[in-house]
């Protein structure tokens, strides 16, 4: 039994090999009579190396650029990116925009001053709007309303950097007399303003409306917005009829934005604005003179009066209830050089008052103190609509005032009579999205400091 087991293995040793060796045979002949199959390898050639396949995961790592990100909480250097990141007004698309884009695109000049004079006033603005959680594109609106010139004065009697009429400006609380004006005082104006804006957003729910309404007025916005309702129409801005003017006022802000946030896309050089601020305050209780003023913080008058436009007579008077605005790295010189000063036992202010007794006429007080009658009138701001009447207190120069009549010819006057509007032809209203009605104006837009408002 044991010698069958062995033999029946050896057996199996001997075929088993046999059969491999035939089954190689059989394949390596179906490979040459297959048809389309593979082609036998030759003999001593090298098989030749597979390649061997990327990883997929490491491929589109390495091709595919990182996407660019916006860091929001490192505030950027640039106070124009600060503005672009908190843009968050719809835009508003409109033949009138490209129209406006194309008025500014083509004044490159004018474009460039009014940035140049922008440069004081923007970080304050855009801080505030933050500050109420305000879209950041209202910064630019006082480029639609005065080309951020704080002296503007229109034919309606609006005054300032925001373009207040008296009667909005007294709502407000922005104190006018004949020594100073607030409507044209930096901080207190731009409060106000954004006071009105937020008040004028809820009462419609719409920056666009509101908008128009800071134009146009809001009795008058709401009164197209009810005209719309009744007739079954929509209330958006660009359905309401409305002046050209009004029509024209968001499609300006609308161009001015879209040049800020791709000024490379214009073609336009944004000079670079530091994200930190350009004035800082200083309290004061006493009266103060502006030269005084101007000198003891060691910049140019006409600085000082940029910073500081709300005062009409060379005495910042303590009424005011103002603080002083200076540009941030001179607070520290102004403070030392006011010590010192005090310290001297030396008057803040060169002027004094004369009240006007009754009957007493303002030549004979000019003659007095060695003015002439036009410059009393200048150094007191009185103009044809002034009522001097007894008790009228006049600023007169003591001894030790130099220069005032150079002073009295750089300070800000309201005049007499607001400049005329420009003349338009007859046309009742357009709509905001299309082309004028006929008879409107076109061609000749109305400059931001001259245009009325009826708010």
């Amino acid at each position: 039994m044991r010698l069958f087991l062995c033999a029946v293995t050896l057996l199996l040793l001997l075929i088993v090999p046999a059969r491999a060796e035939h089954s190689l045979q059989l394949s390596a002949e179906l490979g040459r009579s297959a048809p389309g199959g593979f082609a036998p390898v030759p003999p001593n050639v090298p098989t030749p190396a597979v390649p061997r396949l990327p990883d997929p995961s490491q491929e589109v790592r390495d091709e595919l650029p990182p996407m660019p990100t916006i860091d929001l909480t490192t505030p950027p250097d640039d106070l124009w990116q600060r503005m672009r990141n908190g843009f968050s007004m719809p835009d508003l698309n409109s033949p009138l925009v490209a129209d406006r884009q194309a008025w500014y695109l083509n004044r490159p000049d004018l474009l460039k001053r009014i940035f140049e004079r922008s440069r004081r006033y923007l970080h304050h603005i855009v801080d505030e709007l933050e500050k109420r959680g305000m879209p950041t594109e209202l910064a630019l609106l006082p480029v639609v309303e005065s080309s951020f010139n704080p002296l503007a004065y229109s034919s309606a009697r609006a005054l300032g950097m925001w373009q207040f009429i008296p009667a909005t400006g007294k709502t407000y609380k922005l104190q006018q007399n004949a020594w100073f004006d607030q409507r044209r005082d930096i901080v207190a104006s731009t409060g106000a303003a954004l006071d009105y804006l937020q008040t004028i957003y809820e009462m419609h729910g719409d920056w666009h409306l509101a908008l128009a309404s800071y134009n146009w007025g809001e009795n008058a916005v709401a009164r197209a917005v009810a005209k719309n309702q009744a007739r079954g129409l929509p209330t958006d801005y660009l359905s309401l009829k409305m002046p050209v003017e009004t029509a024209y006022y968001v499609p300006k802000l609308q161009a001015i934005k879209n040049i800020i946030a791709q000024p490379q896309v214009f073609g336009i050089t944004l000079d670079p604005i530091p994200n930190r601020p350009y004035f800082a305050t200083v309290e004061r209780s006493e009266n103060m003179d502006i030269a005084l003023a101007a000198r003891l913080a060691e910049i140019p008058v006409e600085e000082f009066i940029a910073l500081n436009p709300a005062y009409s007579r060379p005495v910042m008077p303590s009424a005011a209830n103002s603080p002083l605005v200076l540009p941030a790295d001179k607070v520290q010189t102004f403070l030392a050089n006011l010590q010192s000063h005090e310290a001297q036992d030396k008057p803040l202010s060169a002027w004094f008052t004369h009240n006007l007794k009754k009957g007493e006429k303002l030549d004979a007080v000019a003659r007095r103190y060695g003015l002439t009658l036009v410059r009393l009138k200048q150094l007191n701001g009185i103009n044809a609509r002034t009522k001097v009447v007894p008790g009228f207190a006049l600023l007169v120069p003591g001894k030790d005032a130099v220069g005032h009549d150079a002073l009295a010819a750089r300070l800000p006057q309201t005049p007499a009579s607001p400049p005329k509007a420009v003349k338009a032809k007859k046309g009742k209203t357009m709509k905001p999205g299309g082309k004028p009605k006929k008879g409107a104006v076109t061609a000749k837009i109305r400059k931001p400091v001259v245009k009325p408002k009826k708010r």
